[in-house]
């Protein structure tokens, strides 16, 4: 066990969300989960959630006794004050400013800052993101530099010690895959793979060999990419 022993899971539903639930559930004694609907255009990864969360509690008799509530909060003021591509029917593109616009401005200070009110009523110490910068997406609140001023900031406004873990920001998604098998084993991996959902489209239609999407989004090309790296078949 890591020092503190309770444990907050930013928990989408996606990939990289899902591994970072079992790592919480491998260091931590006690584990609930937060999820967040802000008017997402692949809001279908909202729908995946429940099963996902039943499907890890059935892999594991010690993650079933550490997994505790889960939280659902309305954030859709997010999707009223942005125009983006993961809020809007509007095209992928890069922005005048350098950034995609799947870029939803303040999305993850929101969420981080939502999440630790939450832990604060409910005793838990440690907040666990998915965030990530060796894939470097272009998202400046993805960034470990943000996250370390993010808990300087919500501890001092709120008189806590609360820390704020990524254990995917030094990670590329070969990684991400291999460190899914570390922690569950193929049953994982095979769970992640086709329960879990990346694509910024919102597409399940077929399910490919690194899982469920559109297959030409950015996210579905990062993750098939370290999918194929992963299992050895990149071309």
């Amino acid at each position: 066990m890591l020092p503190t022993d309770s444990a907050l899971v930013l928990f989408s539903g996606g990939q990289d969300s899902t591994t970072c639930l079992a790592w919480a559930l491998k260091h931590y004694a006690r584990v609930e989960t937060i999820g967040f609907d802000y008017g997402q255009r692949h809001a279908v990864e909202l729908t995946v959630r429940p099963k996902l969360l039943q499907s890890l509690r059935e892999q594991s008799a010690d993650w079933n006794a550490k997994l505790g509530e889960d939280h659902m909060i309305d954030l859709s003021l997010i999707s009223a004050i942005s125009q983006t591509a993961m809020t809007h029917d509007i095209a992928i593109e890069t922005q005048a400013n350098g950034l995609p616009n799947t870029f939803v401005p303040g999305r993850n200070l929101l969420f981080m800052t939502v999440a630790a009110t939450v832990a604060y009523r409910r005793g838990l110490t440690v907040l666990v993101g998915g965030m990530c910068e060796t894939d470097f997406s272009g998202y400046p609140d993805c960034r470990d530099d943000t996250m370390k001023a993010l808990q300087v900031a919500l501890n001092l406004g709120m008189d806590t010690r609360i820390k704020l873990e990524t254990p995917l920001m030094w990670r590329d998604k070969k990684q991400t895959w291999e460190l899914a098998q570390e922690l569950g084993g193929q049953a994982l991996v095979d769970l992640i793979r086709e329960g879990t959902h990346t694509c910024y489209l919102g597409e399940r239609g077929a399910l490919h060999d690194w899982g469920y999407g559109c297959g030409t989004c950015p996210a579905c090309a990062l993750r098939a990419r370290g999918y194929h790296q992963f299992v050895g078949t990149e071309v």
